[in-house]
């Protein structure tokens, strides 16, 4: 065996080891969401705190509101991608949960351990701060579902009324 043939073999051999690699990388299994640990409590006093230092008024969490949270971060989670469609749009989740939705608004983000690495989160982006200082809103839902083996690990939904 040549040189050239030795670097073909290698090669050849270094790629299969990657391509197996490759799928033993974990994919979300659809469906395969488990429960994290969420004080809804505390989200909405942390949550109303924010909103108070602001001159705003205080939000009260709602069974129905948290409903809808759950199902969008849920339906994140069961399909390992970061949307706010991926369980419907807003507007149809709140009809379909018998919700006003008059003013509605809603944040996502996926990867935070905790509810409050995930506020922090959202209060630093401006277009999800605008949404948590949006003055009209007055009840909230928040919801989290984890995804273990996936890139995220962590789904978090917020979603707030007037």
């Amino acid at each position: 065996m040549n040189i050239f043939s030795a670097l073909r073999l290698s090669g050849a051999v270094l790629g299969l080891s990657i391509l197996a690699g490759c799928s033993a990388l974990p994919i979300a299994p659809t469906g395969s969401v488990g429960a994290v640990a969420l004080d809804r409590g505390s989200a909405e006093a942390m949550i109303s705190a924010y909103r108070r230092e602001h001159g705003l008024p205080a939000v009260q969490l709602d069974a129905t509101l948290t409903a809808v949270a759950q199902r969008q971060a849920d339906a994140m989670a069961g399909r390992n991608v970061l949307s706010h469609e991926v369980a419907g749009s807003l507007p149809e989740r709140l009809a379909e949960g018998g919700a006003d939705r008059r003013a509605a608004i809603e944040n996502v983000s996926a990867g935070y351990a905790s509810f409050a690495s995930a506020l922090e989160g959202w209060k630093r982006s401006p277009h999800h701060n605008d949404n948590l200082l949006f003055a009209p809103m007055r009840r909230m839902g928040i919801a989290a579902a984890e995804a273990p083996g996936t890139r995220y690990k962590t789904f978090w939904s917020l979603v707030m009324t007037n």
